[in-house]
């Protein structure tokens, strides 16, 4: 089981589910948003959406098998893989059938194209494996705003349904960005195993010194998304301020200036967690909207 659980990378998928689940009851249930999908609906979605993250993580493993203490056979890999497709692209088509926007199911199958096109074609382009996850976090958010929030537009609706699209696209923006960073730090971790598996990554490109400090500095980038966010929609709210700046900047700023001088496996298992716990901080701060807006 712990084979199959490391192979779609289950604490990812946890991380999109909780995501999503997060902009459903906390941005969208509180304060009445005109939305389409029921709480079965929002859960097929995740499935849906979650089964497509399964399916490129193994798809990853099948052509670069990474992960050596994954005890998985690449027959049983690929139809794992053709499984998954089909839950994702199967729930994609039901969905967008029942909600009345049929052309959404081709969404799925063009994510879905995209990858594989990823995978047997651009994979060597290094700096696009770290960014790929991301992509996936982002799109498993902004899914969410297209199934739910798109169908439900109207011309009385627009203005409000259009404050909260773009705050789904803020967030997908700063996950992006914490997931591509993080895909930096774990190949820190591997460098060793990957250089001995003829992989290229950054870490092997640039050197384990270099990347610590690469990330470092992008670490700068999230950090002033979050200031400009706070001093633009939120300065008004002391409390608010103050729960931003303790939960999510503070952490980072310890994580920028503690990865400028990693050295080791523990420093980048411990830069991991703290990059992890900071997603999941962020996906809970969408509860507290309808405490702090009204």
């Amino acid at each position: 089981m712990q084979s199959y659980l490391k192979l779609i990378k289950f604490d990812n998928l946890l991380l999109i589910a909780l995501a999503q689940l997060c902009i459903k009851y906390g941005l969208f249930e509180p304060f009445d948003i005109d939305i389409t999908l029921n709480g079965f609906g929002i859960t097929l979605l995740i499935i849906a959406t979650t089964s497509l993250v399964a399916a490129l993580n193994v798809m990853l493993y099948i052509e670069n098998k990474e992960d050596t203490t994954i005890s998985i056979s690449e027959k049983t890999a690929n139809r794992l893989f053709i499984i998954f497709n089909v839950i994702a692209v199967g729930i994609g088509f039901y969905l967008s059938n029942i909600i009345g926007w049929p052309k959404l199911a081709a969404l799925f199958i063009v994510v879905s194209g995209v990858f594989y096109i990823y995978t047997t074609y651009l994979k060597e382009i290094i700096v696009l494996k770290n960014m790929i996850m991301g992509i996936m976090m982002a799109l498993g958010l902004i899914s969410v705003a297209i199934f739910d929030l798109l169908p439900a537009i109207t011309e009385q609706n627009k203005a409000s349904q259009k404050v909260i699209f773009l705050i789904i696209v803020d967030y997908a923006i700063f996950a992006f960005i914490m997931i591509t960073l993080r895909e930096i730090v774990k190949d820190c971790l591997t460098v060793d195993r990957d250089h001995n598996d003829g992989l290229q990554t950054i870490p092997i490109t640039l050197g384990k010194d270099r990347t610590a400090k690469l990330i470092s500095g992008l670490t700068i980038i999230p950090i002033g998304l979050i200031i400009y966010y706070v001093y633009t929609y939120l300065f008004s709210n002391s409390t608010a301020v103050v729960l931003v700046l303790v939960v999510l900047v503070a952490p980072l700023l310890y994580f920028m200036f503690r990865s400028w001088s990693a050295e080791n496996n523990k420093d980048y298992k411990v830069l991991s967690l703290i990059l992890k716990l900071v997603l999941f901080a962020t996906s809970l701060s969408m509860l507290l909207y309808q405490f702090i807006l009204k």
